[in-house]
Order: structure tokens, then sequence, then C-alpha cells
């Protein structure tokens, strides 16, 4: 019965998103003639940089996963990290619970890598909450540019561009602050939860494990994952702001970056896999809102999506395959730290 109640349940949020997009849509609905000419009207360039900056944040959505892991002892090389992460992507966007799925699958290679149960799953969760901060700053410090520019002028190219060098940048001092020998990890030993306990209790005892895994980590680690995940959300906000560009939709940035954080929001609600129909919907609808032509708001939504979720899935496999066909790590806890020794 429970599961019934939750499918009804995501049948009537998505029901109430469309809902809400035709309401906004209403007799403005892109003809399909016209978003075909918008779409062989694209600036290449645009695209190009678009496709750059989404297939750069993917690289920093792994590199803030392996940031964590190496806090804990753990280490995972560069692409065996983007192949988790493209693996993990294209789980969630194509399978039923495909949030669950692809958490799942991360975790076990994370134990694969050494990471203990509790160690691996402090890695997840802890990934999940300093994403959702990083969202915020990102969508703050958007908010601090200067106001008047659009997204088809020197503002967007200089975003773009911006933001691919400090990628640029923050992949290097990664590089130059990770430790040449494997570092002992924080003392983190497993734990089984509570199972007689309540709900409450329990949700009291996650968030407090949650900021005792934080504390122990290295300053270092949790702050670079932070920053990782910033650059991360800021790139797939310039692959969109490009992409926007590239049909020359007259939006100014702060009001396509609130757009962009009302989309992700929507994308959390569990209603289909990887938000797909919801978010594209939200999203055509948020441009049409914010001002963009009815042909060029669709043309942006399909190439966006294109690059940040659907061209993911085929990618994905190919890096499952390529994990399979790689070396197995025998699946044991990382290095115990000598006695009396300070991981702070």
């Amino acid at each position: 019965m429970g599961k019934r109640r939750k499918a009804a349940l995501r049948a009537f949020g998505l029901l109430l998103v469309l809902a809400v997009a035709v309401l906004t849509l209403r007799k403005n609905l892109p003809d399909l003639g016209q978003t075909l000419d918008v779409l062989r009207s694209a600036h290449p360039w645009w695209l190009v940089l678009a496709t750059a900056a989404e297939m750069t944040s993917l690289r920093h959505f792994a590199l803030q996963q392996r940031r964590l892991l190496a806090g804990f002892g753990v280490r995972m090389s560069v692409p065996r990290a983007i192949a988790v992460t493209f693996t993990r992507s294209a789980i969630s966007f194509s399978l039923p619970a495909g949030s669950a799925v692809s958490a799942g699958f991360a975790f076990r290679q994370f134990r694969t890598a050494g990471a203990t149960r509790r160690s691996a799953g402090a890695v997840a969760v802890l990934s999940g909450v300093l994403s959702g901060v990083a969202l915020l700053v990102m969508y703050g410090a958007v908010v601090l540019i200067p106001r008047g520019g659009a997204t088809g002028n020197t503002d967007t190219l200089i975003l773009v561009i911006a933001m691919l060098v400090i990628a640029g940048a923050v992949f290097l001092l990664d590089f130059l602050l990770s430790p040449r020998r494997p570092t002992p990890p924080p003392d983190l030993a497993d734990e089984d939860p509570d199972e007689t306990a309540g709900r409450i209790a329990r949700s009291r005892a996650a968030v407090r494990r949650t900021w005792d895994d934080l504390r122990r980590l290295p300053k270092r680690s949790w702050v670079l994952s932070l920053v990782h995940a910033t650059v991360n959300w800021g790139l797939d906000f310039a692959c969109l702001a490009a992409t926007a560009a590239a049909f020359d939709i007259d939006v100014s940035l702060v009001r396509l970056a609130t757009v962009y954080l009302t989309v992700q929001l929507v994308r959390q609600i569990p209603l289909s896999p990887g938000g797909i129909g919801v978010v594209e919907v939200a999203l055509l609808a948020g441009l049409v809102s914010a001002g963009a032509g009815h042909g060029p708001a669709a043309a942006a939504m399909l190439v966006y999506r294109l690059l940040s979720c659907w061209i993911i899935i085929p990618l994905g496999l190919l890096a499952y395959a390529t994990l399979r066909r790689g070396p197995k790590v025998p699946d044991t806890p990382p290095l115990q730290p000598p006695a009396m020794a300070n991981h702070r």
C-alpha cells in the first residue's frame, strides 16, 4: 500500500507541474517548425563553449567525490572517479528510483576503493550536503554580478570563460595539494544504526553523525570539496547561459540564474528518473516567463538537456564498461592510523 501511495503522490506531483507549465505556456506553446528553424540557426561557437562547460562540470563533480574520499584516507584515480561519475549519472537519469540506485552504486565503488562502510556512507551524505550549500553559493555569486547584461552579449562570454579558467585553476590547486603518500584517515569506525529507535531519533542520530564526520575531516578536504561543488554548479549554469546565447535569448544572467535555481529545486522532487519530462517543462516555462521567445526557449531547452542529461546516458554505459574491465581492488578498509596520531 505504501508503494501505491508513493506512486500516486508522484503522479499527482507530475500532473501539478504539468498544469503549472500549461498555465504558463497556454496559447504560446512553441511551434515545432519554428523550433527546428531556430536550432539550425544556432551559433556554433556558443555550443562548443556550452559543451566544454558541461563536460568540465562533470569532472569537478568527480573531483568532489575524490577529495572527500581522500579526506578519509581512500585514494581513487581521476579517470576512475570520472568513470564512476558518468556511470552513476547515467543510472540516475535512466532508471526508476535512479537516485537511490545511483547512490548504492557509488557506495559500492567507494567500498571497492578501500573505504569502510561508515566512510563510504559519510562521503555520500557529505557530498549531498556540500552540493546543496554550493548551489546557494553559486546563485549568490551570480546575483552579485552587475545588472544590465544579457546572455547573448559579452557578459555571458566573460562568465563562461571565467568559469573554465577557474575550473582549471581549481584542478591545478587540487593536484598540488594532493598528498604524494597515502594519509591516515580519521578514526571513523563502522556503526550499525539502531533499528529500534524512532524515526525522529534516527534522524537526529544521522544529523549528529554527519556533523561529526565533517568535523573529523581535514579542513583542506571539505573546503576543496565545497569549491569543487561550487565550480560544478557554476559550469552547469554556464552551459545553460552559453546555450541561451547560442539562440540569441536576451535574458539577464540574474533572471536566468533564478530560472536555473528553480529548475534544480524542481529536479529534487523524485517524480521521474533524472527529472526527465519535468525538468524540460519547468525549464521551458521558466525561460518563457523570463522573456525568451518561444522558439529560442524550446531550442535552448533541448540543447541544454541534451548536453546535461541525454548524452550522459550512453557515455555512462561506456564508462561502466571500462569499470567492469578495469582491475578490481579488494574490498578492504583503508589504512588505519598509527596510535596517538593527530588527524585534524
